[in-house]
């Protein structure tokens, strides 16, 4: 399975990855866990590293963005069964020319540009990706990032309603044919999954289904 999950922070893409992680596992037998590492700075990195990261200037950023898009577009990973992304190229279209110092309209390294570029080289590696937008109203989004602020976020609230828009933007601009979107504004973890599992029902490529055929079997062993 290969998934891009997108949308602004606090709409909840790295709960429901982690959902379908456990979904891919109990429907299809074996799942790796998203790749989530497109934001700066990363959440996997150790406290001094984001410090290190946050501090370089944005030449600096734009190579290693640009380097960390590339890099997980390699062959290499399209050949695993699954290859699940959270954010990727469609976040870094959103949030370089905005909070990252690049990357802008008519600016060296555009990244709306090359977003499309990175889609190219998807849709000849993978052409079976689905691209999923995550979002939720604008206050709804304001009320989380108040209940529970995350430490290194980048989203600022007198952005939330241009940020949604430019990742609606990006959703429809983009070359990758399967897609759909998912709101969660009122809907609950389990009702977004419920509803994730009825809409990739259609997005299921051959080999998902030969997959969850035979883990179907060995579980009726």
């Amino acid at each position: 399975m290969r998934l891009i999950l997108v949308g602004c922070e606090y709409a909840g893409k790295t709960t429901l990855a982690n959902e379908i992680v456990k979904w891919i596992d109990d429907t299809l037998g074996g799942a790796r866990g998203f790749h989530d590492h497109f934001t700066i700075p990363s959440n996997e990195l150790t406290v001094e590293d984001q410090d290190q990261f946050a501090a370089l200037s944005p030449r600096l950023k734009e190579m290693f963005q640009r380097y960390i898009i590339e890099y997980h577009l390699q062959p290499a990973f399209y050949a695993d069964p699954d290859h699940n992304m959270t954010g990727f190229h469609i976040e870094e279209a959103v949030y370089a020319p905005l909070y990252y110092g690049y990357g802008g309209k008519g600016e060296y390294a555009e990244r709306t540009t090359l977003a499309r570029a990175a889609e190219k080289t998807i849709m000849e590696e993978a052409p079976d990706t689905v691209l999923i937008l995550l979002t939720a109203s604008a206050e709804v989004i304001a009320q989380r990032m108040r209940d529970n602020p995350q430490p290194r976020g980048v989203l600022q609230e007198k952005d939330i309603e241009y940020v949604l828009q430019r990742f609606e933007e990006e959703y429809q601009a983009s070359l990758i044919r399967r897609k759909f979107t998912l709101d969660t504004t009122t809907a609950t973890v389990a009702e977004t999954l419920a509803e994730f599992v009825e809409q990739i029902e259609l997005y299921l490529s051959d080999a998902d289904r030969l997959r969850m055929l035979a883990h179907q079997a060995l579980q009726a062993k």
